[in-house]
């Protein structure tokens, strides 16, 4: 499966687009889409900054590496909000939180309603709560159950 028009919305209205690196809410250096990894083989930190041009390109395949992460992780038929919001938790977290993740598990075993009731348990950085993870945790599981 790929990730839909409405996935990728969901994922930039979360994201937002910073064309100059920052530093997250626990200290990561991010640039663009919430991109962290390195931009033309050069790690994001201080001072460094990206064109919009190149910013949708590393959503691009930032989404791509991500939708190839949940189509390998998922036994079960998804319907498209089902792995559009599986995507966008990807892409937040990495597929390693996934891979390990009771959600998953109850994915895989068909409890649907389960799974979706563990997206809104990963609303925590850095050990603290965070009210825009609540609120982009709530907004998959609601894209989740649709």
């Amino acid at each position: 499966m790929r990730a839909s028009e409405n996935g990728i919305r969901l994922i930039k209205q979360f994201e937002g687009c910073r064309l100059t690196a920052y530093q997250d809410s626990v200290g990561v250096w991010t640039i663009g889409y919430g991109w962290t990894q390195p931009v033309d083989g050069k790690p994001v930190g201080e001072g460094v900054t990206i064109t919009q041009q190149k910013a949708n390109q590393l959503l691009t395949e930032g989404v791509a590496q991500f939708e190839k992460g949940v189509n390998s992780l998922v036994t079960v038929s998804l319907n498209q909000n089902q792995f559009d919001a599986l995507v966008d938790f990807v892409y937040n977290l990495g597929v390693n939180a996934l891979k390990g993740s009771t959600l998953l598990k109850k994915l895989n075993a068909g409890d649907y309603a389960g799974a979706a009731n563990e997206f809104t348990k990963w609303n925590k950085a850095g050990g603290k709560e965070l009210a825009g993870l609540t609120r982009r945790r709530e907004a998959e599981k609601s894209l989740f159950l649709s």
